[in-house]
């Protein structure tokens, strides 16, 4: 359950402030944060969703997000009343691409991370090039939900809108390109697209050739202590006149905002639960150093000139559990939480859970959901936990891999909204992973995040108030033990269907 007294009223801050905003999978969302990074009640959110198709298609019209998130700062810039806001902060859900052209006015769609019509162009770019090599130079693997891919699918099969953009960039940079008049990448959202050389921290000439992309169609990259100001005649000058002084930090990234949301710091491992989900840990690495050497199922995303975001991602939680309690005849809360609850079973059908395709290890963006082993005595309770045990099992995958980095993890913090709306997922989470779990209890950690992130570089030398906690998770050793056999059987199963390889 999430904390009911970390937040603050106005009477209670300490200045100066940080208005933050974070535009996700299903709303955009702000709040106030003082400089001790607590919360300022009421926070205020928009909903929101993409438009999906059968093909692959996931868009959202990028100037609905700009109303959206002008609506969120006028709200908040209100609440503030003669409190000065110091720093403005935006993180976007990664990644995202959105055509503008001249004036700045978008012409595509923005396109969104599980968008994968570009499947074909991910072939592609595996038979010309080493991917070992590209992965070695930007941290990314070749897949249809990072940009390698994407542009050359737009380049090919919506050539008029292709040369019609004079600028592509994320959504969070047009969202300030269209408020500020300005705009810059920031440097983990750079890192996600796929682009970003994580040596160098600047984009990389070698992948931009194969993008068919030059450099001047994209924003310059920024570090978070990089501002922005609205230039003259903007519409944030217009209608916040307040902020004009703020240092507007360029977008971020939401796995980088959540990271730092949960409290964790260098080497700790964070599990973030929401719409996807994400294993991650944030390492030093600096700028020139020799970086580290990546197992073939993670990526790292350099986040600033001094550290990197290292992990792997699952493309479907809360938008599986979503599916489940949708389309299945579940029973009350309670009764899904007890069940979750009790020993695992054999009975439990087995299930490959890549309902909008694969990320981490595999990087099969075709993938889609498998079931095994249902049959007429298959409840929907064994269904719904099958689903689960698959996205665990899709966690201990990148754990394994982030052993080889790190091998002494033996717990990880763990934030996201469906760890609460998901009855019984941490029991099984901490038994299939075999870690110790620290539930983190606030709401919105990305958010939470965001505001770390900019305090570091507004208010350096505050002490921060340490987010919340529940009571920790343990392991059961024989559960745990049932697990390692379980997921043997779903490593032959991901084998035979989506490997194309026969079962030993």
């Amino acid at each position: 359950m999430a904390s009911k007294t970390f937040a603050i009223g106005l009477v209670r801050v300490t200045p100066p402030l940080v208005l933050a905003l974070d535009v996700g999978s299903t709303a955009s969302r702000g709040s106030l944060f003082d400089a001790t990074a607590r919360p300022i009640r009421p926070r205020s959110k928009t909903l929101h969703a993409f438009t999906t198709a059968a093909d692959g298609t996931s868009i959202i019209d990028p100037d609905q997000v700009v109303d959206e998130v002008t609506g969120l700062i006028t709200e908040l810039v209100d609440l503030a009343g003669d409190l000065p806001i110091a720093g403005v902060a935006l993180d976007t859900f990664a990644s995202s691409l959105v055509g503008v052209d001249a004036s700045g006015a978008a012409i595509t769609p923005c396109f969104n991370y599980n968008d994968n019509r570009c499947a074909d162009e991910v072939a592609g770019l595996r038979a010309e090039v080493d991917e070992d090599e590209i992965q070695a130079r930007t941290g990314c693997r070749f897949h249809a939900s990072y940009l390698p891919a994407r542009l050359r699918w737009l380049a090919r099969d919506l050539p008029q809108q292709w040369q019609a953009v004079a600028r592509w960039m994320s959504l969070g940079e047009y969202v300030q390109l269209r408020l500020l008049g300005d705009t810059a990448a920031g440097t983990s959202t750079a890192a996600w697209s796929g682009l970003l050389n994580r040596r160098t921290g600047q984009w990389d000439d070698r992948v931009l050739a194969l993008s068919g992309l030059g450099e001047a169609k994209l924003s310059p990259v920024a570090d978070p202590d990089q501002g922005l100001r609205p230039a003259p005649g903007s519409i944030a000058r217009r209608l916040w006149p307040g902020l004009r002084k703020a240092h507007w930090f360029p977008p971020i990234g939401d796995g980088y905002a959540a990271t730092r949301g949960v409290g964790a710091g260098s080497g700790s491992l964070v599990i973030s639960l929401s719409t996807s989900g994400a294993m991650r840990l944030l390492v030093d690495d600096p700028i020139g150093g020799a970086g580290l050497e990546l197992p073939g199922g993670l990526w790292s995303y350099r986040v600033d000139a001094e550290h990197s975001l290292v992990g792997g991602a699952v493309n479907d939680v809360g938008r599986a559990t979503a599916w489940l309690m949708r389309e299945l005849n579940l029973p009350d809360e309670d009764t899904v939480a007890a069940q979750l609850h009790e020993p695992p079973s054999r009975i439990t059908p087995l299930v490959l859970p890549f309902f909008t395709g694969e990320r981490s290890t595999g990087w099969v963006g075709t993938a889609r959901a498998t079931l095994h082993r249902v049959d007429f005595s298959t409840s929907a309770l064994e269904l719904y936990r099958g689903v689960l045990e698959g996205i665990v099992w899709s966690f201990q995958r990148i754990t394994d891999q982030l052993l080889l980095l790190k091998p002494d993890i033996t717990g990880a913090r763990v934030g996201g909204r469906v760890a609460s709306e998901a009855p019984g997922l941490l029991t099984v989470l901490a038994d299939g992973l075999t870690l110790g779990l620290t539930p983190v209890t606030i709401k919105r950690s990305t958010l939470q995040g965001n505001a770390y992130i900019a305090l570091d570089v507004l208010a350096p030398d505050v002490p921060r108030a340490e987010v919340q906690t529940g009571e920790p998770l343990r392991p059961d050793p024989v559960n745990a033990k049932f697990y390692d056999a379980r997921q043997l059987l779903l490593d032959e199963l991901y084998a035979a269907v989506v490997s194309g390889q026969p079962v030993g």
